[in-house]
């Protein structure tokens, strides 16, 4: 085994046809994003997917999967989110993650509400969540923590989620992480010299072992325009040799990765 080979690749999808590809091609969880409470209030003036996924249609995407484990992101903290839990679980998910939660005491409630029942993914995307991070990571009980660039860098004020890379920031959070013994990811991954990215593939794939992470999301433009028409097994496996290779590299060679992905972000 090697570290692109155990690299951990999560896809929100709802169709059944893309989910079996997936899973025969080796991402290694598949699911639905069900979180609404509040994202579109949060989100509509950005240029960003919102779910329109369903938990009834969990067990059909159940049926399609043979190894990928079945993955759920769920709504934010609320009052009936132990009830949320339960009936997720029930329809077959193994691992949950818990969006936009700001409190030690709300990652401690998605804890216990799951009670060991399936895998616990924590999304840090808030500030205040982020700076309390020490705190989480005492918990028992969590199987992942994963930064969700996205949101987080627009909490904490900086322009782009490109930034949040740049500086000290991401170090601390990968080592408070690490120094909980908890596996570490964060932001999406797309394809292997795919020209459409505005920032080459190989630059993001870098910041990953240099922040040592091991998990990211798969990005909605690494099986579009149409997944049909790609060989997912083969690309999966191309992003896996890649990781490899950065992961071989030096230090320094993956600190001069971060300073040109800046200054590729810096023209866009």
């Amino acid at each position: 085994m090697s570290y692109g080979s155990d690299f951990v690749l999560t896809l929100f999808t709802n169709d059944i046809e893309l989910a079996r590809r997936a899973d025969e091609a080796g991402i290694n969880r598949i699911g639905l994003d069900l979180e609404r409470l509040g994202k579109a209030a949060r989100q509509q003036h950005l240029n960003t997917w919102i779910s329109d996924h369903d938990e009834n249609q969990l067990p059909a995407l159940r049926q399609a999967l043979n190894k990928s484990k079945l993955f759920v992101r769920t709504n934010p903290p609320h009052p009936r989110l132990g009830e949320e839990i339960d009936r997720l679980i029930e329809a077959g998910a193994e691992v949950l993650m818990l969006p936009m939660f700001r409190t030690a005491e709300d990652a401690a409630n998605f804890i216990e509400y799951i009670d060991g029942r399936a895998e616990v993914s924590l999304l840090i995307e808030t500030a205040a969540a982020a700076v309390r991070i020490d705190e989480i990571v005492q918990f028992k009980g969590i199987d992942e923590v994963h930064i969700g660039l996205n949101d987080l860098h627009r909490d904490v004020g900086l322009k782009s989620h490109f930034e949040l890379l740049r500086y000290q920031f991401m170090n601390t959070l990968s080592d408070s992480v690490h120094n909980g013994g908890i596996p570490f990811g964060f932001g999406g991954i797309g394809r292997v010299n795919d020209d459409r990215l505005p920032i080459p593939s190989d630059l993001i794939y870098a910041q990953y072992p240099r922040l040592r992470a091991d998990r990211a999301l798969v990005s909605r433009v690494f099986t579009s325009p149409d997944y049909t028409q790609l060989d997912l097994t083969r690309e999966v496996a191309a992003f896996r040799d890649c990781m490899d290779k950065w992961n071989e590299c030096p230090e320094q060679d993956l600190i001069e990765a971060r300073d040109m992905l800046w200054m590729a972000a810096k023209t866009l």
